[in-house]
């Protein structure tokens, strides 16, 4: 499976399809199996890239403390490495985060951009749920255990009811690829570091900002101040979907953002 060497790691990442390219980066703790219900129908439109961040998945895990900019830099320094010059991106949560720094330390390598359930950090967020905090913050250690929990704040309890065999099939593909308790610790520090409100009004590209408006990690009112930062940003919130928005609803998420990175008018 393909690896790259990018800033004295590997870095792990899928890639499917032709075109422009489109770089997927998951969220606190996830690899590129986050975007499962995503990759297959962008490469019918795009090349298609998603990634393990450092610490995760596949991707080298080194017992060092990490940043957001590092990641970001990470995500340069694989494009880099497959010859793409621009690329479009589409980060999830602390994924958002990375991708925010993309666009900040890298504009010239940035297409359009998504930003899914995120912020833009620092201490003029809405805060996490106390319950939620709490899933995030105390892992027992046990993936099976942890993802369950996880997954029981990042979807509504609907989709959980409904769905049980995409929670199934998450906890067994992250039972099989496991992410060490001290990696988590690492990004988890990155992640509560991060901050660009004060200069999130400096990215150019165009931005569409989706986001779930039940969700019980990042409040749905992080999208409305995100969107009122960034000139010209594009907002669409999902009814009835939890953070991981962009699984439960699926079908809709990708007609929406496969037509905005097409330069499209947005729906939904």
């Amino acid at each position: 499976m393909p690896h790259v060497r990018v800033n004295d790691l590997q870095l792990f990442y899928v890639e499917q399809g032709r075109g422009e390219a489109v770089v997927f980066i998951p969220g606190l703790g996830g690899d590129h199996h986050l975007w499962h219900r995503q990759l297959p129908a962008f490469a019918q439109h795009f090349r298609t890239i998603a990634l393990d961040p450092r610490g995760a998945g596949q991707s080298d895990k080194p017992d060092l403390p990490y940043t957001i900019e590092e990641m970001a830099d990470d995500v340069a320094g694989l494009l880099e490495a497959l010859g793409i010059e621009r690329a479009h991106v589409v980060g999830a949560s602390m994924g958002g985060f990375i991708a925010q720094m993309f666009a900040l330390r890298h504009p010239h390598r940035l297409g359009r951009l998504i930003l899914c359930c995120t912020s833009f950090g620092g201490p003029n967020v809405v805060p996490m749920p106390p319950e939620s905090l709490t899933v995030f913050t105390q892992r027992t250690g046990d993936p099976a255990t942890d993802l369950r929990r996880l997954w029981a704040v990042s979807v509504t309890e609907r989709f959980l009811r409904e769905h049980p065999e995409v929670l199934e099939e998450y906890v067994a593909w992250r039972v099989a690829h496991p992410q060490p308790l001290y990696a988590y610790q690492r990004q988890l520090a990155a992640a509560l570091a991060f901050n660009v409100e004060s200069r999130i009004h400096e990215i150019q590209a165009p931005v569409l900002i989706a986001h779930g408006m039940e969700d019980r990690v990042v409040p749905v009112e992080n999208a409305r101040r995100l969107h009122a930062r960034i000139p010209g940003s594009r907002l669409v919130l999902f009814p009835e979907a939890g953070h991981l928005f962009f699984i439960e609803r699926a079908e809709e998420f990708n007609r929406v953002a496969i037509a905005f990175l097409k330069g499209e008018e947005p729906s939904g």
